[in-house]
């Protein structure tokens, strides 16, 4: 009788111990789960200050009010553009320190000031033809070098030897500081000029737009094609063996890696068709390709929510399947299909790989006017930044960094908003 009492105690005293260790390993895993968010959370915020810290200094900049006379016997008032303004400028900053006499002492002091100098009172006379025989005063760039030690990312308090500014550009510097000649602005040439070889002349202009004609390429072509391929396959396409091999291979194109793209545009648009290299238009037809996966499957995917309640009330109230799709199911799977398209594109703005093979990598100063016009993108830019030896160039490819992140946070916001606008609960 004893014995019979005290196997159910077992039993239950054996259940009580397996469901504390599954309790136990439950809690372990939550706790597991609840680390690996916080490491990739922490991971992601260390990025994010990485990039902000290098970059926010890029939209200042270090500049200097110089007095500049424009003596009619230097400057031809019917032929502007071939007056020697360097030496204009070298000799207003010459005049400032008299006391400066060797000829290796004053190069350097006329390289506190950036190169664009000269240029930018270039553009200023021609703007303005009646200074001439006048003394202006022009606020102009200084130099990458001058620049970083003023926002103190070359410090002034390291040997002279451990740092590219001399003790005697220092002594330069810092009295016309005091003289009140030297001003941090906002950094206007940063989102106005194109690329340069000094990282104080450099802008993003130049590959905004050529991102902005690339992506307007990339939509013009893939959302139509990748809308119409969707509604084919899921609407009206047989279910046979052909379709299956298509929709195989569509899935299968989504995972290609990007530079295969790049490759195929390269043998196609440029070597067969001889379409220009370095064009948006060869880029946005190369981003067109590898975007088409995306669009269609996730059009096919939007169809495929739509209740076939409603299709079957369409067609029994006699509506065609035409009339069906276009004013019934279209409409309502169109956002989720708009969803996707930002998605694909906001891929395609971060896209490097496939834009190298068909030679958007190439150093271009103009700004792009048109799709068939050389151009790079963001992305390309970044790279190109990236492997500058100047450390000024680091500042811009952390702030270049900063703007396409603000684009790709945008666009995916979009879609995030439209999704929650226009989703429909079923």
């Amino acid at each position: 009788m004893t014995e019979h009492i005290s196997l159910p105690v077992q039993a239950s005293q054996t259940g009580a111990a397996r469901l504390k260790m599954r309790h136990a390993a439950e809690r372990r895993f939550r706790i597991y789960g609840l680390a690996a968010v916080l490491f990739g959370l922490g991971c992601i915020a260390t990025l994010f200050i990485t990039i902000v810290s290098g970059g926010y200094s890029t939209f200042t900049q270090t500049v200097m009010n110089i007095e500049l006379d424009l003596d009619r016997e230097l400057i031809d008032p019917k032929n502007i553009s071939e007056t020697d303004f360097r030496k204009i400028v070298r000799t207003s900053i010459y005049e400032l320190f008299p006391e400066v006499s060797g000829r290796r002492d004053k190069r350097k002091l006329a390289n506190i000031v950036s190169p664009g100098a000269e240029y930018q009172l270039r553009d200023h006379v021609i703007a303005n033809p009646d200074l001439i025989g006048t003394i202006i005063t022009l606020q102009v760039p200084m130099s990458d070098d001058i620049d970083q030690l003023s926002k103190g990312v070359i410090r002034a308090d390291l040997d002279e030897s451990e740092r590219r500014v001399s003790d005697l550009e220092i002594t330069w510097f810092n009295a016309l500081r005091e003289q009140g000649r030297v001003e941090t602005v906002f950094n206007t040439t940063f989102f106005s000029a194109g690329d340069s070889r000094d990282p104080e002349l450099a802008g993003i202009l130049g590959a905004a737009l050529g991102s902005f004609y690339t992506l307007l390429v990339t939509l013009l072509l893939s959302f139509p094609i990748g809308v119409a391929s969707a509604i084919y396959l899921e609407e009206f396409a047989p279910k046979n063996r052909f379709t299956q091999i298509i929709e195989i291979n569509i899935n299968n194109l989504a995972a290609v890696p990007s530079i295969v793209f790049g490759l195929l545009g390269l043998a196609v648009f440029l070597n067969f068709f001889g379409l220009p290299r370095s064009a948006p238009l060869v880029g946005g037809m190369v981003l067109a390709l590898m975007t088409l996966p995306t669009i269609i499957i996730a059009g096919r995917a939007a169809l495929k929510s739509v209740p076939p309640s409603i299709r079957q009330a369409a067609i029994g109230l006699g509506a065609s399947p035409m009339q069906t799709l276009m004013h019934h199911t279209l409409p309502l799977a169109m956002p989720g299909m708009l969803t996707g398209t930002i998605i694909g594109m906001a891929q395609a703005l971060g896209e490097t790989a496939p834009l190298l093979m068909i030679g958007m990598v190439a150093f271009i100063v103009d700004i792009p006017a048109s799709v068939m016009d050389p151009a790079t993108v963001m992305p390309v830019q970044i790279y190109l930044w990236s492997d500058s030896p100047e450390r000024a160039f680091v500042e811009r490819t952390s702030g270049a960094i900063l703007v396409l992140l603000a684009f790709l946070i945008t666009m995916n916001a979009l879609a995030v908003v439209l999704r929650k606008k226009f989703e429909q609960k079923w």
